[in-house]
């Protein structure tokens, strides 16, 4: 494994850092402060190519790889983690599970609007009794004629209120066990498609999650999302594409709870000198700083085994695991750090503490991670 990125890599991660400096940093606060999508970043995101980073250009992506992908969404998330999360899951989890079990004809109708960034698409799986334990879900799909008939509840949804396209996973044959889970494409507009409840979060909160509720939900064949009983395999495998780009967003955030920590600290003045050259607080960021590079690494080495065809789950769980838990521990040293500023809502480390939590649960928890890395190690 090379240790340096390519010249592309840089280039492109210097365009990523430049882009997120120009469009992103200025409204990050106001947008979390009022839990509002930025559709008019989304759509600078689009014209700038961002939307697709890892699908091939023949379906509207940048053609890069997935090293490429995890760069960007560190450095958006770096900015705004609930914009780097849009990104990171957008391509990384639903345009991948297009690309890899999609037909030809599905590619062309649903993944390059997506790739292009004209639509945004949803990931339902989740359901209010259904979490880690996937085989809990209740959404069944009926096949009648050339239809399936979707029935059920899906929670938790990000991008529920505002997706054009909707990936949902549900019971085609309950009795098949893991071979009984079926995956479908449902666009917006769908009959007996209704956004359900919408939550307001502790954090992410530009990121809109809601209740998607499927009633009589009526498709053709045609949107069977490859073979029935696919289902699970194809969830676990957009799981594993995904956690690099959640392990890349902590990175993002751990890397601003940084930057913001040495600069406050150079400033702060207590018992005459600053507070950077007190040992508590440079013990502190030498710690950030020396867990961002692990976690990093970590990231890197999955992403460079996925774009090398090898196996790579285990240490995709690695790195989400280490990347989000060492986030949230020094989201909460930096404020810390920034004492009562710290705590004032609008502060940037206090934003970044609210955010990291959630990374933490979504797409696995640690604890899940744990059971996927130890079967692994055990196996």
């Amino acid at each position: 494994m090379e240790f340096a990125l390519t010249e592309e890599q840089e280039l492109i991660r210097n365009n990523a850092r430049e882009f997120a400096a120009k469009h992103v940093d200025p409204i990050a606060a106001e947008i979390d402060q009022n839990g509002r999508h930025p559709a008019e970043l989304f759509k600078k995101l689009a014209e700038g190519g961002w939307m697709g980073i890892p699908i091939p250009e023949q379906y509207g992506g940048a053609g890069a790889d997935f090293m490429t992908h995890a760069i960007v969404v560190e450095e958006i998330a770096r900015a705004c983690t609930s914009t780097g999360f849009t990104l990171s899951f957008h391509a990384g989890i639903i345009g991948t599970t297009l690309y890899l079990y999609g037909n030809e004809d599905q590619k062309i109708k649903y993944l390059i609007p997506l790739a292009q960034g004209r639509h945004l698409a949803a990931f339902t799986l989740t359901e209010p009794g259904a979490g880690t334990d996937v085989m809990a879900v209740t959404t069944a799909a009926v096949r009648d004629g050339n239809d399936y008939v979707i029935n059920g509840t899906k929670t938790f949804v990000s991008n529920g209120p505002i997706a054009d396209t909707y990936i949902v996973f549900c019971w085609t044959d309950k009795f098949a066990g893991k071979k009984g889970m079926s995956t479908f494409i449902v666009p917006k507009g769908t009959p007996g498609l209704k956004p359900g409840k919408h939550f307001r979060k502790m954090g992410l909160r530009s990121s809109q999650t809601s209740e998607v509720v499927f009633n009589e939900c009526r498709v053709p064949k045609e949107n069977l999302l490859g073979q029935e009983g696919a289902g699970l395999a194809m969830a676990m495998n957009g799981f594993d594409h995904g956690r690099i780009g959640i392990a890349a967003q902590a990175i993002g955030v751990l890397r601003a709870a940084l930057e913001e920590s040495i600069k406050y600290s150079k400033e702060r003045v207590q018992f005459g000198k600053p507070i950077a050259r007190q040992q508590a607080i440079a013990w502190m960021i030498s710690d950030m700083a020396t867990d961002l590079s692990a976690a990093r690494l970590l990231a890197y080495h999955a992403a460079w085994l996925k774009d090398n065809n090898q196996a790579f789950g285990k240490e995709a769980s690695m790195a989400k695991l280490f990347a989000t838990e060492a986030a949230m521990k020094h989201t909460i040293k930096a404020v810390q750090i920034h004492g009562g500023y710290g705590y004032i809502e609008g502060t940037k480390v206090e934003r970044l503490m609210r955010d990291a939590k959630i990374a933490e649960v979504y797409e696995g928890t640690s604890e899940a991670q744990r059971m996927v890395i130890s079967g692994h190690v055990l196996r």
